[in-house]
């Protein structure tokens, strides 16, 4: 294979060499950009507060964090700025009287609640000027996430969202035997004060609590294996797991991120500017939160609506822009529609210089070089939709579709970078090469702080030694997490020799890009013995018109699978009348008739997609009511949580097991 992009740096294994029962793993590979060695943290640093004390010395009356105030009702305004001067002068403060006058130690844990906002950033350096373990909290995880958190991760004093003290306070009889301060990012009523201290808790206001520090308090020694932060993930099985991120890991991922835009791009400074809307809560937006500050950047916040997002952006004309394919493909359509309606001439012309420039960038052709004329007369209207002056962008968290990142890359005359990444991998773990066009629809390659391999899963058919290779994305180096907190069970399973075991399934390309193409999680055996990968039965049967949600289900005890199904309300009663079966869409779900009806239309789609005779199903139950957050059986991002599914519905699956089983005999 020529990988014009990776370096072999250890060889292939095949399963018996391995032993234990291992499967074969494919060879060791790096980076290009790694080639003569994994990126190191230089010895002198030891906490990301250096990132940020550094720039204070260099920059200090930069602007850093912006946000914009709505002034009436209705209109936002421009976006009023802090400097880093300021933000260092109020995170010593806050901090000291962490100190002070909490007696908060080195080690301890800081909960953190609320949307992205200069007193997030300041709450987090507060945390690390004194080696205090942050810990976000946020509620996408399911209502009782948040007292979950702070039992488990034993957090004694939390910086709050005004909108968020409700939350807090309620769960707080739960929790106040750790919790003991909380700081609003703002006011807090006296009526929210007494009903804390009732429980004995005390809580100040942002400015109350600022006022108890000084700027002059000593700050204590810090370590590269600190741990900087334990973020809760939404697993999809059973409770959030908080993964331990050290100092180390998350300056190394910063350093990498400056690394390959120094060699591939042009590195972030002073100058430019970075939209933050996606969740400080995630690693996504913390490490690249880090990164501007350590380039004394800065960053604009949103005002967390999502009907004002493009606007805001346009507001701040940031340079650098983070975001997710559902915003992505927001703006594609957004600018399809403008260029539709802007009259037959002007559609021609667009589609004309479209064509052109995607043709040159195919044709290797840098972004700058591909269509100047074009960028001049057409895109450069086009690129304002983000504002105008984004230079970089990134996409992550799910799969980009290809013809928003063709899109993307001719209308922005931005290079766009995809990656792939974890909590667990402190963020991007693999990214694609911005001005690379061949690396298009794919995460590229791996950081330059990390080295991969591919692991063979006989199960479902994948061969990491094939001649194309395919296997579960491993991962060892420098931007690994260091476990999950109390619970050394999980880690063990997943960090096995080193090698952390994403679940992800990834396909090696000519180039040495990586292209993910499954996950791994999902399979189980069936009674005689035969595999099922669940996720790609539920995502065939999806396309049968009448089913809306479809959750799967078997176990190795039985021989066959049964399924939940919520079905398309209008399909469902567009059968009825057809068929004058009387009843509203919840009688229809209870209906015999309706669900052999449903049952053989998803067997026939099943058999329209080559499914095989054992991934048929058996038996179906109809759900009136979609799988919802507020039952607990999906998670924020709408995967199914299987384990929750199966105990909401346990009586339901044993009856569909023992109608099955009488009609065959």
């Amino acid at each position: 294979m020529a990988m014009e992009y990776l370096v072999k740096v250890g060889e292939a294994e095949s399963s018996s060499s391995r032993g234990e029962g291992k499967p074969s793993a494919g060879p060791v590979y790096r980076s290009i950009y790694a080639k003569d060695g994994l990126l190191e943290v230089p010895p002198h640093l030891h906490s990301p507060w250096q990132f940020f004390s550094d720039s204070v010395a260099k920059y200090p009356d930069n602007h850093m964090l912006g946000s914009r105030h709505v002034i009436d009702s209705k209109q936002a305004g421009s976006y009023a700025w802090l400097t880093y001067k300021q933000v260092y002068d109020s995170a010593l403060r806050i901090g000291s009287a962490m100190r002070r006058s909490l007696g908060v130690n080195p080690g301890d844990r800081c909960g953190i609640y609320g949307s992205n906002s200069h007193q997030w950033i300041t709450a987090m350096e507060a945390c690390n000027s004194q080696a205090v373990t942050y810990v976000p909290l946020y509620d996408t995880l399911g209502a009782n996430a948040v007292e979950f958190i702070i039992n488990h991760a034993e957090v004694s004093m939390a910086f709050v969202q005004e909108n968020k003290l409700p939350a807090v306070l309620s769960c707080l009889s739960n929790c106040c035997s750790n919790l003991k301060t909380i700081i609003s990012f703002g006011d807090i009523s006296a009526v929210q004060k007494k009903e804390a201290e009732e429980l004995g808790v005390s809580c100040y206001s942002w400015e109350e609590f600022s006022q108890l520090g000084s700027l002059d308090s000593e700050l204590p020694p810090k370590q590269k294996t600190d741990i900087c932060t334990i973020m809760y993930t939404s697993g999809t099985t059973g409770e959030p797991k908080g993964v331990i991120i050290t100092n180390g890991a998350l300056m190394a991922e910063v350093l990498s991120v400056d690394h390959l835009l120094s060699q591939t791009d042009r590195v972030l400074d002073e100058e430019d500017s970075y939209f933050s809307f996606l969740p400080l809560a995630h690693i996504y937006d913390q490490v690249m939160a880090n990164y501007c500050i350590h380039k004394g950047a800065s960053i604009g916040f949103w005002q967390g609506d999502v009907r004002f997002l493009m606007e805001d952006l346009q507001e701040l004309k940031p340079t650098m822009l983070c975001g997710v394919p559902r915003v992505y493909e927001r703006i594609y359509s957004g600018t399809m529609s403008k260029v539709s309606s802007s009259g037959a001439i002007r559609k021609k012309l667009f589609d004309f210089a479209y064509s052109y420039k995607l043709g040159n960038l195919e044709k290797g052709f840098a972004q700058a070089k591909a269509a100047p004329f074009f960028d001049k007369l057409i895109f450069e209207k086009t690129k304002q939709a983000l504002g105008g002056r984004v230079r970089i962008l990134l996409s992550g968290a799910a799969p980009l579709p290809r013809h928003v990142e063709d899109f993307l890359r001719v209308i922005s005359c931005s290079t766009l970078s995809q990656g792939y990444g974890l909590t667990e991998s402190c963020g991007g773990s693999f990214t694609s090469i911005g001005d690379i066009y061949p690396m298009v629809g794919t995460v590229g390659v791996p950081m330059t702080t990390i080295e991969a391999r591919l692991e063979s899963v006989p199960e479902m058919g994948y061969d990491a030694l094939a001649s194309v290779p395919r296997g579960e994305i491993c991962l060892r180096g420098n931007t690994l997490f260091s476990g999950y907190h109390k619970r050394e069970d999980l880690t063990r399973e997943v960090l096995v020799d080193g090698w952390f075991h994403t679940g992800d399934i990834g396909e090696l390309q000519p180039n040495g890009a990586m292209k993910i193409i499954d996950r791994k999680k999902n399979i189980f055996k069936l009674s005689q013995g035969e595999y099922v990968a669940v996720e790609n039965l539920e995502n065939t049967y999806s396309r049968c018109p009448l089913v809306a949600s479809i959750w799967v289900y078997g176990n190795s005890f039985e021989s066959f699978l049964v399924a939940v199904v919520v079905p398309d309300k209008q399909a469902i009663e567009e059968w009825a009348k057809q068929h004058n079966v009387a009843g509203d869409y919840t009688a229809l779900c209870e209906n015999k008739t309706a669900r052999k009806y449903v049952l053989d239309e998803l067997n026939s789609t099943g058999k329209k997609h080559q499914l095989k005779g054992f991934e048929m199903l058996k038996g179906v139950h109809l759900e009136p009511v979609p799988f919802g957050m507020e039952r607990d059986l999906v998670t924020p991002t709408f995967k199914l949580k299987r384990p929750q599914l199966l105990k909401y519905y346990k009586e339901r699956i044993d009856q569909l097991y023992s109608e099955a089983k009488e009609s065959k005999a």
